[in-house]
């Protein structure tokens, strides 16, 4: 029987999870547990964004002789966790093995590759950076005096220190590699009131006539908490370019949802 599916489950508890269910591979965790260093245990999983899956499958190709085993263990795991609602989205199609090319190629990858964020959303993304890498002398000095435990068998501090500077670390490079890639959008407001990237929308479900607002963002942007979703969405892709009064269907994974536009702000 499938466990409760909790929306704020971290991507070290869905590991755990998935560990228990008995359905990975031989090997399988050890790689798994590389993924789960990468973006740090402790982040809510459906946080995740197919931009980050992707970055996390390019850093991995590097290392050629253990990518392959490395994404196939990474895809079953994600797939489990498609599949016990742990997660809306099938991430596991965006985990893929990248193979150097010509450099014609290259280029044309790095111009697709690009990262779109708001003027607003690169700013809260270099004051983060900063923050964190400003923590990097307090947590090695946590480390250090950790350390200073000579018995590492029952060293609670020591794992935690190290645990948390592996999250640092890891999302220090998630968002250095963002700004690497990045480009900023003019989210100047369209003449003709359609939503774009930086709209505020307002929808309302026309099956229940639920309303609720979102903020379209970039893929680096995304919060699920401030319900700041991504352009590239199901719901983002629906209404760019639509204007107040339009009627949109998105695929969910319930079913098919219809909403329309009420408004409209930037």
């Amino acid at each position: 029987m499938a466990e409760h599916a909790d929306p704020d489950i971290t991507v070290q508890e869905a590991l755990n999870r998935y560990l228990r269910s008995g359905k990975e591979g031989r090997n399988d965790a050890q790689a798994i547990a590389h993924f789960v260093r990468w973006f740090g245990g402790e982040r809510v999983l459906r946080t995740l964004r197919p931009a980050d899956i992707e970055r996390y499958g390019e850093e991995t190709s590097k290392s050629a002789g253990e990518a392959p085993r490395r994404l196939e263990a990474v895809r079953g795991f994600l797939t489990y966790a498609r599949k016990e609602g742990l997660i809306d989205a099938n991430l596991a199609l965006h985990l893929r093995l990248r193979r150097t090319g010509t450099a014609d190629s290259t280029a044309d990858h790095a111009a697709s590759d690009r990262i779109e964020l708001t003027a607003e959303g690169l700013n809260a993304i270099q004051s983060e950076l900063a923050e964190l890498v400003s923590r990097r002398p307090e947590i090695a000095e946590e480390l250090r005096a950790a350390m200073a435990d000579k018995d590492f068998r029952e060293n609670a501090p020591l794992d935690a220190a190290r645990e948390k500077q592996a999250h640092l670390e890891a999302r220090i490079r998630e968002l250095e590699a963002i700004l690497k890639r990045h480009i900023v959008i003019d989210t100047v407001a369209d003449a003709g009131g359609r939503a774009r990237m930086g709209s505020r929308v307002r929808l309302r479900r026309l099956d229940n006539n639920q309303e609720i607002e979102y903020t379209l963002v970039g893929p680096g942007e995304v919060d699920p908490r401030q319900r700041r979703i991504s352009v590239q969405s199901p719901v983002g892709r629906a209404v760019v370019n639509c204007s107040p009064g339009d009627e949109v269907e998105v695929q969910a994974p319930a079913g098919v949802m219809r909403f329309r536009l009420e408004a409209v702000e930037t």
